[in-house]
């Protein structure tokens, strides 16, 4: 176990290469790939499974201690990422299904990844862990929500499978990983190492299959979606870390706030492509699923130069 431990740090470490390298596999290779899109929603429902393993009491504990953070959190995360999609898909010359792929990424709760990227950056872990767990839950009634709002103007949105679909790949293998958590904590620590390595092959394999699967698509009009994936993260980052600035919370506050509404759970945007509209209509999440997974290394390796530059300033003043 210790070797399974080892090796899926490893690649819990190297994730953005591996969705880099399997993404170019995929589009050079697409039918090796394509057999995967039935099990795109599967394949989340064991991350979120997996999600619910590691989550604790204290995660939640933290929603009652510091309401108005996780709230501004929430708030953010719901706000920004969605108005910069609409805008974004309202004013660049993109199709139906690409608009409402943009927007579908847009309108996902934050991803998990970005508890990591805050700790790395030496933000307020606490509060990110606590801002995803509470969107999470809300994202059967806030992401259709939204979806409708926002979409409806391209395509004809059912708000109640949507609403369905997020409760049976979200809200159910996150309460049965807290129930299996619960009943058998002594195999679940056992477990939490290999955690990352089951993550991370499900998350590859998602983006593998959705490139496959659209790969004359990517090969067409795929720099223009990179460019507005690029553009919609970068200042979902940049908003998120000035609107926590507005109300003002400390620094490490304003990071987590800062990756959490910038790092989006792509791979439900993905599956809710999938499901319900477009193979095309996955691709921004996809492409999503590769950049957040560079840009979010990099905004946490400058906030921690910052957090270390900050702390020699204080220390050379005292």
């Amino acid at each position: 176990m210790n070797t399974l431990g080892r090796i899926s740090n490893f690649v819990g470490n190297t994730f953005a290469i591996w969705v880099l390298l399997f993404g170019a596999l995929a589009f050079f290779a697409p039918g090796a790939f394509t057999w995967i899109a039935p099990y795109i929603v599967p394949l989340l429902g064991i991350v979120m499974f997996g999600m619910g393993l590691t989550l604790s009491a204290d995660d939640f504990k933290e929603v009652f201690k510091r309401p108005l953070d996780v709230l501004i959190g929430v708030v953010a995360q719901f706000l920004i990422m969605p108005l910069i999609a609409f805008l974004l898909a309202y004013f660049l010359p993109v199709s139906r299904e690409v608009a409402l792929g943009i927007i579908l990424v847009g309108c996902c709760p934050g991803g998990t990844a970005s508890n990591v990227m805050t700790y790395l950056a030496k933000g307020d872990t606490a509060l990110s862990v606590a801002v995803t767990s509470v969107s999470t839950i809300l994202a059967p009634i806030l992401t259709p929500s939204l979806i409708l709002l926002l979409a409806g103007k391209w395509l004809s949105v059912s708000a109640a499978a949507l609403f369905w679909s997020i409760v049976k790949v979200v809200l159910i293998p996150i309460l049965l990983g807290l129930i299996a958590q619960a009943l058998f904590q002594k195999q679940v620590k056992a477990c939490i190492p290999a955690l990352p390595l089951v993550s991370v092959i499900a998350i590859v394999a998602i983006v593998a299959a959705v490139v496959g699967q659209n790969q004359a698509a990517i090969a067409k009009s795929g720099l223009l979606i990179f460019l507005i994936v690029v553009v919609h993260n970068g200042l979902g980052l940049l908003l998120g870390y000035w609107f926590a600035k507005l109300f003002r919370l400390s620094p490490p506050k304003q990071k987590a706030i800062s990756i959490e509404v910038g790092m989006q759970n792509s791979g439900l945007g993905a599956a809710l492509a999938t499901a319900h509209f477009s193979p095309l209509a996955a691709v921004p999440s996809a492409i999503f699923s590769v950049w957040h997974n560079i840009s979010g290394p990099m905004v946490a390796t400058y906030f921690r130069k910052q957090a270390d530059r900050q702390a020699d300033e204080q220390t050379i003043s005292a």
